[in-house]
């Protein structure tokens, strides 16, 4: 499986037992969709191999305990802490409204409800603590920001973003 066929679901942060039974911090806000995997992609070495869960709890917030098919010592689990855990993408529950998961939306054209259409989302830019849509507005870079606010219409069927940014803003980028 590739990497970029997954999502990422959390990560192992501890070994629960001396069993090999370890904890998972899940990165989602719906823990409980995940409570009930037959298995998981752990990545080892930059590969995502998987592993067949033999019985999961889910605890307090967002930690499940996992115990594993082959993995039943300290040391198997000591193999295994700091991984991270992937699921193939169709796991994912579909998003309606103006929600989007950000794999989705590249490829869709950008549109202000003020300057008229903009380019097409390339990339999204999730490392600064406001996530940006990158746009390539004919050869030039854009950066809206992913603000509810601006966000007016998810267009899915047309592949299309409506937003309404602050007047001048995609100007800053266009402007020579």
């Amino acid at each position: 499986m590739r990497k970029e066929d997954c999502f990422y679901l959390g990560k192992i942060v501890r070994k629960h037992s001396f069993r090999g039974e370890v904890v998972a911090k899940l990165d989602t806000d719906e823990p409980e969709l995940y409570k009930e995997l037959e298995s998981v992609f752990v990545e080892l070495n930059n590969n995502l191999v998987p592993f067949f869960i033999e019985k999961s709890l889910l605890q307090k917030g967002n930690q499940l305990r996992l115990a594993f098919e082959d993995i039943s010592t300290e040391d198997d689990a000591d193999n295994i802490l700091g991984s991270g855990l992937y699921l193939p993408l169709e796991f994912l529950p579909k998003l309606t409204g103006n929600k989007f998961y950000f794999h989705e939306i590249i490829g869709f054209q950008i549109e202000d409800v003020n300057f008229g259409k903009v380019g097409e989302i390339v990339a999204v830019n999730d490392s600064s603590a406001q996530p940006l849509f990158e746009v390539d507005a004919n050869g030039k870079e854009v950066f809206i920001p992913m603000i509810d606010d601006f966000i007016k219409v998810v267009d899915r069927t047309n592949n299309k973003i409506i937003v309404e940014t602050p007047e001048g803003l995609i100007n800053l980028y266009l402007d020579n």
